[in-house]
């Protein structure tokens, strides 16, 4: 411990601080994945449906899912989080804090993360699903058997992407007091020109997108067997 006391003086003080800087940041990460990775996968899955024309064709609906993807995607987040202060107080009753952060970057994840699993499932061999039309199996099942399980290996990939993104939008809601190793580095490492919090905080958001790369890659490497 004493390298690492002078190492890192400043983390040594607050070392229970860090930690729990630390547990938000993943706390966050996680959260925040589960519930913007399950509804930009079937806003994915909408996008790809009602823009296919042998499946649930419908140019409306198609035109408004793809504006409002389109519409949100160009919101600098920091303006986002911004814009949702009211719709953020009621879903979680404060705007300060690590669930208040959540909010905005679910909001601001689901339409990256569902267009990048629409431009998956298109990348889906077309005679693969006219060979299952032909069979007659129901857009449910085409879209579960062919499309999913095709895709699956691009959809594992474009999540470990989308999961770094959250975890760059994590520290970046630290700013404005959205917990987390962010808001550690900004109040300590920034305001206070505690460096050796700033680069330790820097290090442990790398490690965790690290693991993240190396889970997706574990995953691949096991479907491909």
């Amino acid at each position: 411990m004493s390298i690492f006391n002078t190492l890192f003086p400043n983390v040594a003080a607050i070392s229970d601080e860090f930690i729990q800087s630390t547990l938000e940041t993943v706390y966050m990460v996680f959260v925040t994945a589960i519930f913007a990775f399950t509804i930009g996968l079937f806003l994915g899955i909408a996008l790809l449906v009602t823009k296919n024309e042998k499946l649930l064709y419908n140019k409306v609906v198609y035109n408004i899912l793809d504006k409002i993807v389109n519409l949100i995607r160009s919101i600098p987040f920091i303006i986002l989080m911004a814009l949702l202060v009211s719709l953020t107080r009621f879903i979680v009753h404060t705007t300060i804090g690590t669930n208040a952060a959540i909010v905005p970057i679910v909001i601001a994840i689901i339409p990256f993360y569902a267009r990048q699993v629409e431009n998956v499932l298109l990348d889906v061999d077309i005679n693969l699903v006219e060979t299952a039309q032909a069979m007659g199996w129901g857009v449910f099942k085409i879209v579960w058997s062919v499309y999913l399980r095709e895709a699956r290996k691009g959809i594992i990939r474009i999540t470990a992407l989308t999961t770094i993104s959250i975890v760059s939008l994590s520290a970046m809601a630290g700013v404005v007091g959205g917990g987390g190793l962010g808001n550690l580095a900004i109040n300590y490492g920034y305001n206070r020109f505690q460096n050796d919090v700033t680069f330790l905080a820097t290090l442990v958001i790398l490690l965790i997108v690290l693991l993240t790369q190396s889970i997706s890659t574990l995953i691949t490497k096991i479907l491909k067997h």
